[in-house]
C-alpha cells in the first residue's frame, strides 16, 4: 500500500496505532453488539436531564463555530472553581490538552516521565512529537511519587506526568503528598496533574485549586467526560497560572470545540444536585462491582474513580482470556492495564443495574470455562 513519499522521517518510523481498541471496532471484529458498555470508563448514568435539555436548545445553532475565546464556559468555570478565567484554558477532552502540553514542551529526544503502566494516551502524544518515554513502574499498585521525582532529577525531564486518581487502578494520594511532590520538582520540569476523576475521589485526596495556583510548572487538567457524562462531546480544561494558561493559545485549534458540547459543560456545572445524585451511583456501583468479583474468588481493588480494577490472582494470560471471553460469550465489554504487574487485573466500569445483573451472571459461567 502507498503512502506519501515525503512524510518526516519521525511519521514513518511510528506504528499507525491508536491507544485503545474501541469497542466499535470489537464488535465489529467480533461480530457482536455489546450487550454491557462498562470498559472505557464512560458514565452510563448520562448527564443530567438539565444538561440534555441545554444541548437540544443548542443543536439548532450548531451551524455557527464555537466562541473560539470560550468566554463563558471560562467564566462557568472560574465561578465553580473559585478561580479566574485567565487560569483556564479549554480544550478537546483531556486528550486533546495532552496533545498540545507535549507539544509546547517536547522537542525530538527529550525525556518525558511518566509511570509504567499508566494512561498510555499521553506515552502516544509524547512518542507522536518525538519524546523518549522514561517509566517509573508502579510500588504497590499505586503511582510511585518519589520514583517518578528522583527519575525527573536524574534525567533532567522538561516534563513529568501523574494521574490523581489512578488510572488504571485507581488508586490515590493524599493531596498533602501531591503538592508536597509538586513543590519538590525543578521549576523546569512541568508537571501534568491529571484529575480526570476528581469528582469522585475523596476530598482528601484533591488539593485545593489555591495550593497550586501559583505555580507556573503545574498544569491540573480536569474533563467532563467521566462524572458529569459527556465523554462524546469531548471538553476538558487545564488550571494553572494565566501566563502557563495563555500559551495554549499559541496553538490551541481555536475552533476545536463544539457548540453542543459546550453548552452542555456550562448547564452541567450548574446542576449541582445531579452531579452529588450520580457520584453516589458511582460510588454504589464501586460497591456492586468489588462484591461481584469477591463473590467469584477475585479481589477488587480499592477505588477512588468510576471503574474497580479486579486482581484476577494469576497473570495477564489468564486476565486477557477474562476479557475476551466476557465479549465473545456474553457481549460484556471490559478491559485491563497493559503492563506487568498490573495486567494480572482487570478493569471494570461503573455503570447502571441492567449491565451490573449481566457482569454477574456471566463471570461464574467465564471463570468456569477458563478453570
Amino acid at each position: 500500500m502507498s503512502a506519501f513519499s515525503r512524510f518526516t522521517p519521525l511519521i514513518q518510523s511510528l506504528p499507525s496505532t491508536i491507544p485503545f481498541v474501541g469497542p466499535e471496532a470489537i464488535e465489529r471484529q467480533r461480530g457482536r453488539a455489546i450487550a454491557a458498555r462498562i470498559g472505557a470508563n464512560e458514565s452510563g448514568f448520562g448527564p443530567a436531564e438539565s444538561v440534555l435539555s441545554a444541548m437540544r436548545e443548542a443543536a439548532s445553532g450548531t451551524w455557527k463555530y464555537a466562541d473560539p475565546e470560550n468566554h463563558d464556559l471560562k467564566q462557568a468555570l472560574a465561578a465553580h472553581l473559585g478561580t479566574s478565567p485567565a487560569n483556564l484554558a479549554i480544550g478537546e477532552g483531556i486528550d486533546g490538552l495532552l496533545g498540545q502540553i507535549v507539544r509546547m514542551v517536547i522537542e525530538p529526544g527529550m525525556p518525558v516521565v511518566t509511570s509504567l503502566g499508566a494512561y498510555p494516551t499521553f506515552n502516544y502524544h509524547v512518542v507522536g512529537h518525538g519524546g523518549r518515554l522514561v517509566t517509573v513502574p508502579y510500588a504497590g499498585d499505586r503511582e510511585d511519587l518519589d520514583g517518578l521525582l528522583a527519575a525527573v532529577k536524574q534525567e533532567n525531564a522538561p516534563l513529568v506526568y501523574f494521574a490523581n486518581p489512578d488510572n488504571p487502578m485507581g488508586s490515590w494520594w493524599s493531596a498533602e503528598r501531591i503538592v508536597e511532590f509538586a513543590r519538590g520538582l525543578p521549576e523546569t520540569t512541568l508537571f501534568i496533574l491529571d484529575e480526570a476523576y476528581c469528582e469522585t475521589a475523596p476530598a482528601d485526596a484533591l488539593p485545593p485549586i489555591d495550593a497550586l495556583i501559583d505555580m507556573p510548572n503545574v498544569v491540573r487538567t480536569r474533563t467532563f467526560s467521566k462524572a458529569y457524562g459527556l465523554a462524546g462531546s469531548r471538553v476538558g480544561y487545564v488550571v494553572t497560572t494565566p501566563g502557563t494558561a495563555q500559551a495554549f493559545d499559541k496553538i490551541r485549534n481555536h475552533f476545536g470545540m463544539n457548540r453542543i458540547g459546550v453548552a452542555a459543560a456550562i448547564a452541567a456545572l450548574a446542576d449541582e444536585v445531579y452531579l452529588k445524585e450520580v457520584t453516589a451511583k458511582i460510588a454504589a456501583s464501586r460497591q456492586r462491582i468489588a462484591a461481584i468479583a469477591t463473590q467469584n474468588g477475585l479481589a477488587p481493588l480499592v477505588s477512588a474513580t468510576n471503574f474497580v480494577a479486579v486482581d484476577c490472582g494469576r497473570d495477564a494470560v489468564y486476565a486477557r482470556a477474562i476479557v475476551d471471553t466476557l465479549m465473545s460469550d456474553h457481549g460484556i465489554f471490559i478491559r485491563m492495564p497493559g503492563v506487568a504487574p498490573l495486567n494480572r487485573c482487570i478493569r471494570i466500569s461503573t455503570a447502571p443495574e441492567t449491565e451490573m445483573a449481566l457482569l454477574e451472571a456471566a463471570m461464574p459461567a467465564v471463570l468456569k470455562k477458563l478453570a
